[in-house]
């Protein structure tokens, strides 16, 4: 595994935990591979407004304060690990089995940190689609991503045309 695709994961997971996503393929099989079971939703539901404060500060570089909070609750226990295949040993920043709020707080705010500093090269966006809000990861070539969605891109692309036709008569 490679480190990027690593922090890379770990920010989809904190965007999609903050989206109020339902649980995706990637979060499956990182909670399968880490060990980790679902998180309880009371103790999950307190995790959240610190998370999504980290990520809103990831997604606009900074304040730095949200993260560096969300890293005091949950330091890092940096470890390596093997899990894929002897040969194959990367970074975690927690402990494969345990508790998945720990596990998230310490994954995603080590990840979050990596993001606000800029390495590796993953960024954060927040959705400009109106009524929108929610958080992606941009991951296109040029990092100019503006949407969370294609439809959220159709729908703005839609309401401006609309508008320039109305205004044109």
């Amino acid at each position: 595994m490679r480190y990027v695709d690593y922090i890379g994961n770990l920010t989809r997971l904190a965007v999609e935990i903050v989206n109020g996503d339902s649980p995706s393929e990637l979060r499956r099989e990182m909670f399968r591979q880490h060990q980790i079971a679902e998180p309880d939703t009371e103790r999950l539901t307190a995790f959240l407004p610190g998370l999504r404060a980290a990520v809103e500060a990831a997604s606009q570089a900074g304040p730095i304060g949200p993260i560096n909070t969300l890293l005091e609750q949950h330091p890092p226990l940096i470890r390596v690990d093997d899990h894929d295949g002897e040969g194959s040993s990367h970074l975690h920043f927690a402990p494969n089995g345990e508790d998945a709020v720990s596990w998230l707080g310490r994954s995603c705010a080590a990840a979050l940190a990596h993001v606000a500093c800029g390495d590796p090269a993953v960024t954060i966006g927040r959705c400009r689609a109106v009524d929108c809000g929610r958080f992606y990861v941009d991951d296109s070539r040029n990092r100019t991503r503006r949407f969370c969605s294609n439809t959220c891109a159709s729908r703005t692309t839609v309401a401006a045309y609309r508008a320039r036709r109305k205004e044109t008569g």
